[in-house]
C-alpha cells in the first residue's frame, strides 16, 4: 500500500493516471502550500533512502582503493598495476552515469534504484571468487569493470533528487545527498581497516561478505519506501540542448575539478602513502579514510553556504585553497615530510568536498538564471530550469568523474617515470588554476555597466542580460 502522503498526492490526480506501484503523478514542490502540506515530507523520506542506496554504490565503486591493499607481493602486481585497477574502475563508473541519468525518467526513481542497488552484488560476489593469489591480472581488470557500475548510482540519485526539492532547497538537499553518499567511501576503508587489523591482510572475503547483506537492504529499503515521480520524463530536447549549452561544459570542467580530485584521490590516497612513504598496508589504511571523511561531510555545508552567497563564490574560494593545499604536499613530497604531507592532503580532500556541493548548487542555478535572462518568469522559469539542468546533471557527473581516471593515471605515469607523485601534483596545481580563472571570468566578473568592468562587451543585449545574471550564480 502507498504511503499516507503518497496517497494524498494520488488523491490529486484521475485515477486513470495512475501506472500502478509507487508513481506519484502530480508534484510542484514550487508551490509553498502543496511543499509545506504534502510534498516536504515525502521528498525528505525520498531523501534518506536515496542516500542509503547511493552510499552503498559508492562503497562499492571504490572498493579496489582498498583491496589492492590486500594485494602484496604474492599477487604479483605492482603499483603502477595497481594504479591501472582503480583507474578502470573510475573510467567504467564515470561513463555509466550517462544511461543512469535517463534510466529515472524511463523507469522511475523508485524503481531504478531498486535495479541500480541490486546490481551491486555481481561485483560483490565476482570479487569474492576472484581475490586470491594466482589469479590472471586481466581478471583483476574485468572484476574491476563491474565494480563500476556503483559510480552510476550517483548520477541517478542525483538526478532524482533534483526533481523533489524546489529550487531554493536544492543546494542542501543535492549536498547532503551527495555528502551522504561520498560518505560511502571512507567507510569501505574503515571497514577494510578494521578487516586488515583483526583478520589480516589474507582474508579480502571478509571484507566482501559485510557488504552483501547491506546491499540487500538498500534494495528493499528503496522497494517498500520509495517513490517515482509521473512528471518526470525523458526529454531529448533537452538532452541535446543541454549538450549545445556552453555552461554544460564549463560546469563539467569545475566538476573534474572538484569531484574529480575527490574520487581520484579516494581511490589512491592509500597507494600514494604505500609508494611515496613505504607505509604498510594496515598503516595506509588507518589513515586513508580521514580525507575522503571529511570531504563527504563537509559537502552539504558547501551546498548550504551556496545557497546563502553563491556557488560561484563558494567554488572559487575552493579552487584557490585547493591550490594553495596542493602547494603544501608539493613541498612536503620533495622534503619527504609524512605529516606535512598528510596534512595538505587531507586539506585537499576537504576543499574538494565543498566545492562538490557548491559547484552541483550553481547548475539549477545557472539554468534558472538563464531562463529569466531570455524574459521567463514564475513557473515557466523553474520549469524551464528543471527541464534543462535535470538533463545536464547526468552529462556534468560523467565528465567530472571522469577527472578522478585523469588523476590515477597521472600518479601512474608519475611513479612509472620518477618513483615519486611529484609531478602529477605539480600538474593538479596547474589545474586548479585554470579552474579558479574560469569559474571568476564566466560566472563572478561582471559586464560593462553592471556593477563591474573588464568583461568583453556582450554580443546583444540578451548576451549582456545573461552575463549579468550568471554574476555570482
Amino acid at each position: 500500500m502507498p504511503e499516507p502522503a503518497a496517497a494524498e498526492i494520488a488523491a490529486a490526480t484521475p485515477a486513470a493516471t495512475r501506472r500502478g506501484g509507487r508513481w506519484i503523478d502530480a508534484w510542484d514542490p514550487e508551490d509553498e502550500d502543496f511543499w509545506r502540506t504534502t510534498g516536504e515530507r515525502v521528498a525528505r523520506r525520498n531523501l534518506v533512502l536515496s542516500i542509503v542506496a547511493e552510499h552503498i554504490g559508492f562503497s562499492i565503486w571504490t572498493l579496489w582503493s582498498v583491496l589492492v591493499l590486500f594485494m602484496g607481493p604474492e599477487y604479483g602486481v605492482d603499483a603502477a598495476g595497481k594504479f591501472f585497477l582503480v583507474s578502470v574502475a573510475t573510467l567504467v563508473g564515470a561513463l555509466v552515469r550517462v544511461p543512469y541519468t535517463f534510466a529515472v525518467a524511463r523507469f522511475g526513481g523508485r524503481n531504478w534504484t531498486v535495479v541500480s542497488a541490486s546490481m551491486l552484488l555481481l561485483p560483490t560476489v565476482a570479487a569474492w571468487l576472484v581475490m586470491e593469489p594466482g589469479t590472471s591480472y586481466g581478471t583483476f581488470l574485468l572484476v574491476a569493470v563491474l565494480t563500476g557500475v556503483g559510480g552510476g548510482n550517483f548520477a541517478s540519485s542525483m538526478t532524482n533528487i533534483n526533481s523533489f526539492f524546489p529550487l531554493r532547497r536544492k543546494g542542501w538537499a543535492l549536498g547532503l545527498n551527495a555528502g551522504g553518499g561520498n560518505i560511502g567511501v571512507p567507510v569501505v576503508q574503515l571497514v577494510g581497516l578494521l578487516v586488515i587489523a583483526t583478520a589480516g591482510e589474507g582474508h579480502p572475503r571478509v571484507l566482501l561478505a559485510a557488504y552483501a547483506p547491506l546491499i540487500v537492504l538498500a534494495a528493499v529499503l528503496a522497494w517498500r519506501y520509495m517513490d517515482n515521480l509521473g512528471p518526470v520524463t525523458n526529454d531529448t530536447g533537452a538532452a541535446r540542448e543541454s549538450v549545445r549549452d556552453g555552461h554544460t561544459w564549463i560546469m563539467s570542467f569545475l566538476y573534474i575539478g572538484t569531484f574529480g580530485s575527490f574520487i581520484g584521490y579516494s581511490f589512491a590516497f592509500g597507494l600514494v602513502l604505500q609508494n611515496e612513504f613505504d607505509r604498510t598496508p594496515l598503516q595506509a589504511a588507518a589513515v586513508t579514510f580521514i580525507g575522503p571523511l571529511l570531504g563527504s561531510l563537509i559537502r552539504p555545508l558547501g551546498g548550504s553556504w551556496a545557497d546563502r552567497w553563491g556557488g560561484a563564490r563558494i567554488t572559487l574560494l575552493t579552487f584557490a585553497g585547493m591550490a594553495g593545499a596542493t602547494g603544501v604536499v608539493i613541498a612536503a613530497s620533495v622534503s619527504g615530510s609524512l605529516a606535512v604531507f598528510l596534512v595538505g592532503f587531507i586539506a585537499l580532500f576537504a576543499l574538494s568536498g565543498l566545492g562538490n556541493g557548491s559547484t552541483y548548487k550553481m547548475i539549477p542555478g545557472i539554468y534558472q538564471a538563464k531562463a529569466r535572462a531570455r524574459g521567463l518568469t514564475g513557473e515557466a522559469a523553474a520549469a524551464w530550469g528543471r527541464r534543462l539542468s535535470g538533463a545536464a546533471i547526468g552529462l556534468i557527473g560523467a565528465v567530472g568523474a571522469l577527472g578522478g581516471l585523469g588523476i590515477n593515471l597521472a600518479f601512474r605515469q608519475s611513479f612509472q617515470s620518477t618513483g615519486s607523485g611529484t609531478a602529477a601534483f605539480v600538474a593538479f596545481l596547474g589545474f586548479y588554476a585554470a579552474c579558479s580563472l574560469v569559474t571568476w571570468a564566466v560566472y563572478l566578473r561582471r559586464a560593462p555597466g553592471t556593477g563591474g568592468g573588464g568583461a568583453p562587451a556582450a554580443a546583444s543585449p540578451r548576451d549582456a542580460r545573461e552575463q549579468h545574471a550568471y554574476a555570482g550564480v
